[in-house]
């Protein structure tokens, strides 16, 4: 008997295609708009913490400068500054550390026969490549040779590479950092560009003892790059670093500090829960054309119960019962759903990879997201078609039958 329901149901819906797809229309752009939302959403998650993680893992940025007590920000190199020394002590004095690397920067103009290009210089030390993911292309990293030495060497990333030797490959020439020599060592892979918005191949690494005393004529640091063994030690080293510091730096209790530590990995989490809650919202608005789907469908499996009066009580002469009716047209509601929701999960699928090869965005397909816009669209099916479905049964064949 239920398979000869379906048949009818089937039938049922074979007879009106286009009004029967003008049904399943709303439950087609309710579950495509789901998926391509919460897909695009996923995505910007992942592209989020890509962007990140590439910056480095487990990463602690200890920056000079600090807040006050109100929020305001100190500016940076402010009272007691970073030093070497420091950087040295968080290395040999602070447990769950895998690498420290000081720095400091500045922007100058690098000079190659008749190229010129403007880059950020930054002067380091050899665990930086390690800290910030990056491998070299050709050549090598300087050394703590080099460090000690001061050696005019430098490693170049790719967006150098392309602006100041478009010829080839640059390793073992010589080029001018604000108009003094260089010798090319190595040149880093193509990282491309961080979350925000920075060209991560755009820069070149010298010596830190070179940038300081040949380059800047400082004897302070800017920044301590440190990555921590894992995730589990991160927090425990940060505040471990910043209790050395505080001592290092003679900072009274209640004072404020005279540096920053920002946490990347708190960074991460924090920007992903902001996504997620967008992601989140954007299911939630996509979800209301669902509802307004499956209103089209109770619509029309109403206009449907009017438009086929007659049959019913003919059914219902014929011996049909309540049951029989109302599986028939429930049936309807429910394959109006499955088919709506199978359609829309292709429309929703091709439309996030659409938008995002366009856009440029990264998606990301969930099986789940996909299951649940599914299971949704057939529970929408069901529930607005129970009243239709009930309204048919209930039907009393003799008027039915009179009915015209």
């Amino acid at each position: 008997m239920f398979r000869e329901c379906v048949k009818m149901a089937i039938d049922g819906m074979s007879a009106s295609k286009l009004r029967t797809f003008l049904t399943m229309l709303g439950i087609i752009i309710g579950v495509g708009a789901v998926i391509a939302m919460v897909s695009l959403g996923f995505g910007m998650q992942e592209q989020v913490k890509k962007n990140i993680s590439s910056m480095g893992s487990n990463l602690l940025i200890v920056m000079s400068g600090g807040r006050t007590a109100s929020g305001q920000r100190i500016a940076s190199g402010s009272g007691a500054k970073l030093t070497y020394d420091d950087a040295k002590a968080i290395e040999k004095k602070v447990d769950g550390i895998k690498y420290v690397a000081p720095g400091v920067q500045s922007s100058y103009q690098l000079v190659e026969g008749n190229q010129n290009w403007t880059s950020q210089v930054q002067g380091t030390t050899p665990n930086i490549i390690d800290i910030r993911d990056y491998k070299i292309e050709d050549g090598r990293m300087f050394t703590e040779k080099d460090l000690s030495s001061r050696a005019r060497v430098c490693v170049l990333g790719q967006t150098v590479v392309d602006n100041l030797f478009p010829e080839g490959n640059p390793v073992g020439k010589i080029m001018r950092i604000n108009k003094a020599p260089f010798k090319v060592i190595g040149t880093l892979s193509s990282k491309g560009q961080s979350a925000m918005g920075q060209d991560q191949d755009d820069l070149v690494y010298i010596p830190l003892t070179t940038a300081q005393q040949r380059m800047m004529g400082i004897t302070y640091i800017r920044n301590i790059t440190i990555q921590a063994d894992n995730e589990n030690t991160i927090n425990q080293a940060q505040a471990d670093i910043e209790e050395l510091l505080r001592q290092r730096h003679k900072i009274r209790e209640g004072a404020d500090d005279d540096f920053t530590v920002r946490n990347l990995s708190a960074l991460i989490e924090t920007m992903q829960e902001t996504t997620g809650t967008i992601t989140l919202l954007l299911a939630i608005i996509a979800a209301i054309s669902l509802l307004v789907g499956g209103i089209g469908i109770m619509n029309i499996m109403l206009v449907s119960v009017t438009e086929r009066t007659r049959e019913i009580g003919i059914r219902k002469a014929l011996g049909a019962t309540y049951n029989n009716i109302l599986l028939q047209f429930l049936i309807e509601a429910v394959v109006i759903g499955v088919v709506g929701g199978v359609i829309g999960t292709i429309f929703g699928i091709v439309t996030a990879v659409i938008i995002s090869h366009f856009a440029n965005w990264e998606v990301v397909i969930s099986i789940w997201s996909i299951i649940i816009a599914v299971v949704f669209s057939v529970g929408i099916g069901l529930f607005f078609g129970i009243y239709p479905a009930r309204k048919a049964a209930l039907l009393d064949p003799i008027d039915a039958l009179r009915y015209e």
